[in-house]
């Protein structure tokens, strides 16, 4: 696959986070992922009106979530990204392994794990 292509799948999972999370705009968000979106994530439903449902949630409850992706890697149709994720200003935070498959450049689908960031650790390499 073209580097231009992968850099492209990047961008498309970096304007997906500003537009879903960060904005909460499930209208433009949408965008960016097929018809036929597949959700892998248990809390979430599959398809646009599960992902509206989900955004909404979001909004709902964690108006000033942000997701600051601090490393963003492409193979394939596959792109992973690495998020420091702030539900509440203050709060605990989340590090964040997201995984997109894309097609014809939109979020076909999405896996995610996450790890709340406890206050102390066992050493000084922090999770990013």
């Amino acid at each position: 696959m073209p580097g231009a292509r992968l850099e492209e799948n990047k961008q498309t999972v970096l304007a997906f986070y500003q537009a879903a999370i960060n904005d909460k705009d499930h209208k433009a968000a949408a965008k960016l992922l097929s018809h036929g979106y597949i959700q892998h994530n248990p809390r979430i439903a599959d398809g646009l009106e599960g992902f509206r449902e989900f955004v909404e949630t979001l909004e709902a409850d964690f108006p000033h979530l942000h997701a600051e992706v601090k490393r963003i890697f492409a193979e394939g149709d596959y792109v992973i990204a690495h998020v420091h994720g702030i539900r509440v200003p203050g709060g605990p935070e989340t590090a964040i392994v997201d995984i997109f498959r894309l097609e014809d450049g939109r979020i076909a689908e999405h896996w995610d794990v996450m790890q709340q960031i406890p206050d102390e650790a066992r050493n000084q390499n922090g999770m990013f």
